[in-house]
């Protein structure tokens, strides 16, 4: 069985859900292995000692001011917007299926949620580090897109994110430990992926000069099966996020990396391989 043949059996299993407009909602043995999944990304993290957040679902466009993420990636926002109170008579007049008319619309001032780590670096802004930080969250993360394919390429979608932030030797030695302990996991799992270097997502190849630094000294790596699709990625950030918050260590602006996981990917991958019936397949309670 191949990965649309597992995928069409899901969705006819009554555990998966999809909305053309790239929105999918899973259930039964599909969802807890979703959260298994997270599980264990997240005890990766912990391996690290990193302290778990939860975020709300947007974030201030402020707050992704300093990084030029709505400069660099406008076509990928998805924006929270409120109603205003002098026209709520006209929105309550508006047909079901009729699209918002814009004007009814407060000033947009939020973002939903475009990558899980963004939520870190504000609310460190203008810290000076005694020692390196090790963070994880999960959060749906939405991405508008050209199209949408099934747990592959959603609107909307579960991202883990690791985060350390240290100097440049810590961050350094965390990529190559969780490269490690992803390659030892994918083993065990039985899954066809390989490490590719790519162009950083922080950075726009078209407007930004960084992305061509990064072709130079590549800065991300992604984790791909064998179609390309990536589950994983591990971004080396440099000092950028350190410059762009004033966050400092040994008078310096700190180092970052992340390393991302794709939930929705993952499960992909894993009907791929194993078919439709999480009966059918390794252990997600084991760690990587």
């Amino acid at each position: 069985m191949n990965g649309v043949e597992s995928v069409t059996a899901a969705l006819h299993a009554d555990e998966l859900h999809w909305s053309p407009d790239g929105c999918a909602s899973l259930g039964g043995g599909l969802l807890n292995s979703a959260v298994k999944l997270d599980a264990m990304f997240r005890d990766l993290g912990r391996d690290f000692g990193a302290d778990e957040s939860r975020f709300p679902s947007m974030i201030a466009a402020a707050a992704l001011a300093p990084v030029g993420y709505l400069k660099s990636f406008p076509h990928h926002a998805t924006f929270a917007a409120s109603a205003r109170r002098d026209q709520l008579a006209k929105l309550a007049q508006n047909g079901p299926c009729e699209p918002i008319p814009a004007d009814t619309l407060e000033t947009v001032s939020h973002v939903l949620t475009p990558a899980a780590c963004y939520h870190f670096y504000p609310r460190l802004a203008g810290r000076r580090l005694d020692e390196a930080l090790y963070l994880t969250t999960a959060c749906q993360c939405h991405r508008r897109e050209n199209c949408y394919e099934l747990l592959r390429r959603q609107w909307c979608f579960w991202m883990r994110e690791i985060v350390c932030i240290g100097t440049r030797e810590t961050v350094e030695r965390f990529t190559v430990s969780c490269q490690l302990r992803i390659n030892t996991g994918l083993r065990r799992l039985g899954l066809d992926a390989s490490w590719q270097t790519a162009t950083d997502s922080f950075f726009d190849p078209a407007h930004d000069p960084k992305a061509l630094a990064q072709r130079v000294e590549p800065a991300k790596l992604e984790l791909c099966l064998p179609d390309g699709l990536a589950v994983a990625s591990i971004n080396s950030h440099r000092s950028f996020f350190g410059e762009c918050f004033g966050i400092r260590m040994a008078d310096e602006a700190a180092h970052s990396a992340c390393v991302a996981f794709g939930i929705e990917r993952w499960l992909f991958a894993l009907l791929a391989r194993y078919g439709a019936d999480p009966a059918d397949w390794p252990s997600l309670d084991v760690p990587l």
